[in-house]
């Protein structure tokens, strides 16, 4: 698996982790400085200062961030005549306080959705013609707010199935096919400047790439500006291999469109659902077996992650010139969606930074790719 990036080089990095030299990176975005900008998904108590340790964090070391859920449609349009922008405003604000590129996550998907979206008064389906209008409106509305501000939308949101066809949500049912291009062209209409891309996970797997390939495709021969694909990773120790991840990269690059690994978290937990998937509605029964680090990572767990770590920021800066955003999904290990799912109630370990605010072995192992071996 680390042929291509050279067994030699992974070994010499991995052992200097905790080496002290004068010229190193202490910083993300520092380290990253020039290749691409790096960032978190924050909530509602960093980005309003609640939670502080998490705060300075974010402050300390990143230079973009994304939004864990205020400008997800049931809290930023919970009712028809309702928009509640009062937390989304001050995620914004955080973002151009501390000078970094702000990402809005997300504008259609089929999750976290309130009901009335695509249903009348009396529980009907709506037209094809009135979700559209109610689509437009939505979008025209909350990127209008943020016109210059979001640099970089997911306009659309995990739209395919595995196998990569569409996925049979309500906006296909009642819209068609065409749903995707025209969330794409309602956003590019309410601010021309803002970065356009579709989001997906499992993306590395062969047939969900070809799917998004087509997607994309599809996009670009309407002429619909898409500036680049949301490579979620949300992965494993295991899966996906360097490989799928370079050939991932590469294939969007064909494109022509950018690639933002816009989600990034590694499970070191054992697998409880079929593998690759990040669907939010999975649920399973908590087992003690599935909870084995309850009281704690231990140590070779912990350098198992530093080097998967090292291997996908290896992959990252070889691909530098496609590669525009790493953002990671969350700050500290306390604060990650995994500790609650697939299987509630876990302790999951899937980031740089332990439940202690404190930098595990794999943020030094990130850092170490930046310097020159």
């Amino acid at each position: 698996m680390t042929t291509k990036l050279g067994s030699m080089f992974l070994t010499v990095l991995l052992a200097s982790v905790f080496a002290a030299r004068a010229d190193a990176p202490t910083t993300l975005k520092g380290a990253f400085q020039g290749s691409f900008v790096v960032g978190a998904a924050v909530n509602a108590a960093q980005f309003t200062g609640k939670d502080t340790r998490g705060a300075g964090i974010v402050k300390e070391q990143f230079n973009t961030i994304t939004p864990e859920n205020v400008l997800k449609w049931e809290h930023v349009h919970p009712q028809l005549d309702t928009y509640t922008f009062d937390l989304a405003d001050q995620y914004v604000a955080f973002g151009e306080q501390n000078h970094m590129f702000i990402v809005g996550h997300n504008l259609v998907w089929h999750n976290q959705v309130p009901d009335w979206v695509f249903r009348d008064d009396h529980g009907n389906l709506l037209t094809r013609d009135l979700l559209l209008k109610r689509m437009q409106d939505h979008i025209r509305t909350v990127v209008g707010r943020y016109k210059g501000r979001i640099k970089s939308w997911d306009v659309v949101n995990e739209a395919l199935n595995e196998d990569g066809t569409l996925r049979q949500s309500l906006w296909l049912k009642i819209i068609g096919e065409d749903y995707i291009a025209k969330a794409f062209q309602y956003a590019h209409e309410a601010d021309p400047q803002a970065e356009l891309t579709y989001n997906d996970y499992s993306v590395e797997n062969e047939p969900k790439r070809k799917g998004t390939i087509a997607l994309v495709k599809n996009l670009q021969a309407q002429g619909i500006p898409i500036t680049s694909v949301g490579v979620q990773s949300h992965i494993s120790l295991t899966w996906p291999s360097i490989d799928q991840e370079e050939a991932t990269i590469s294939a969007f690059a064909k494109l022509g469109v950018k690639v933002a690994i816009s989600e990034l978290d590694i499970d070191v937990l054992p697998r409880a659902a079929m593998q690759g998937t990040a669907d939010v509605k999975t649920n399973i029964k908590l087992d003690p077996k599935l909870n084995p680090y309850a009281d704690g990572l231990p140590d070779s767990v912990q350098q198992a992650l530093a080097k998967r770590y090292a291997e996908l920021f290896a992959v990252y800066l070889k691909h530098r010139d496609v590669v525009t955003r790493v953002t990671f999904w969350g700050v500290t290990d306390g604060d990650s969606w995994l500790n609650n799912w697939p299987v509630r109630g876990r302790s999951s370990y899937p980031l740089l930074f332990d439940r202690a605010g404190q930098p595990k072995p794999a943020f030094q192992a990130v850092l170490q790719t930046a310097v020159p071996h």
